[in-house]
């Protein structure tokens, strides 16, 4: 078998249980089992669809800034409750936070920078902003 690089920025990586790694935009025989890395240079808020909140229902999510500044914010637990706002996680360069299984997220950039993430391959979901960026 060949060892080849792998453009990350361009690949999606599926760890697939009993071991096996494929990589590609979606791996025909990844199926929806395992977990999913994904690296990418997001230069506008646009290309980490910051005027979304995502939820991962089946896993937790790690989000790491490889390069850049980046934030993260979380989604009160209880939205409407009084008092409640979003949490702020800033970070930069070589920092990560994990996410838990069923919280409310999105990413807003600082400046241009390189984001990782790693979560299950399915059980997500989007909604769109009810407040304006």
């Amino acid at each position: 078998m060949t060892v080849t690089p792998i453009e990350l920025s361009a690949s999606g990586i599926h760890l697939s249980p009993g071991g096996r790694i494929h990589a590609g935009a979606r791996p025909a025989d990844a199926g929806r089992d395992g977990w999913h890395l994904k690296a990418f240079h997001a230069r506008t808020g646009s290309d980490v669809h910051a005027d979304h909140w995502h939820v991962n229902t089946e896993a937790d999510e790690i989000v790491s800034c490889v390069i850049g500044k980046i934030r993260l914010y979380l989604r009160p637990e209880r939205p409407g409750r009084q008092g409640e706002v979003e949490e702020e996680i800033r970070l930069t360069a070589g920092t990560a936070a994990i996410v838990p299984r069923g919280r409310w997220h999105r990413i807003q950039l600082d400046i241009p920078s390189t984001i990782m993430t790693i979560t299950a391959s399915c059980g997500g979901r989007s909604e769109s902003r009810a407040d304006p960026l």
